[in-house]
């Protein structure tokens, strides 16, 4: 209290009374609670990374904030983390907030759609030469864009009769990565 009076109308009857010791106050302003939360995304496999540099803020105050660095990244499937960093703003004073940081989840699929590798077939009439053919042939516009698939063939034959012809493995190939387990 810094000063005081007392009125009745347009009169200052302050005099009339008697004031004690005045007691001050207290004003306090609390901490402002603010979530940072990165996105949460997914797709099926494609052979290119998932990221999403959203970042959705509640709680800051108009005209104060902060930037954002996303780094959370995946390509192959299964779940990562959005991770990410903030700086706050010039204008922004950490001491006012109350700042908890929550990760989205970036999520990579596996391709669902089945890939068909078929042995290609051949015959001959006896020549007392064994027959083998180790070529194939796959269900096309699955495999993502750089992904190479390989296949062993293995069957042979040399008299009169059929015998398979087998696909005995194979194996999808990113670049020297292994990316068989993204596909079915």
């Amino acid at each position: 209290v810094t000063s005081y009076k007392v009125m009745r109308g347009d009169v200052d009857v302050t005099a009339n009374y008697t004031f004690g010791e005045s007691v001050d106050g207290e004003l306090e302003i609390t901490k402002r609670s603010v979530t940072l939360t990165s996105a949460t995304d997914s797709k099926t496999y494609d052979g290119q990374p998932l990221t999403n540099a959203e970042v959705k803020a509640e709680g800051f105050v108009e005209g104060e904030g902060a930037t954002y660095n996303v780094t959370g990244t995946i390509t192959d499937p299964g779940t990562a983390a959005n991770t990410f960093t903030y700086t706050l703003n010039e204008s922004t004073q950490a001491g006012n907030y109350d700042i908890k940081t929550v990760e989205g989840t970036l999520t990579i699929n596996k391709i669902t759609k089945e890939i068909v590798i078929t042995a290609d077939s051949d015959s001959k009439t006896y020549d007392g030469q064994p027959l083998t053919k180790d070529t194939y042939t796959y269900t096309e516009g699955i495999l993502a864009e750089g992904d190479v698939l390989t296949a062993v063939v293995e069957g042979t034959i040399t008299n009169v009769g059929t015998t398979a012809n087998k696909v005995t493995s194979y194996k999808v190939m990113r670049g020297d990565v292994d990316v068989t387990a993204n596909y079915t």
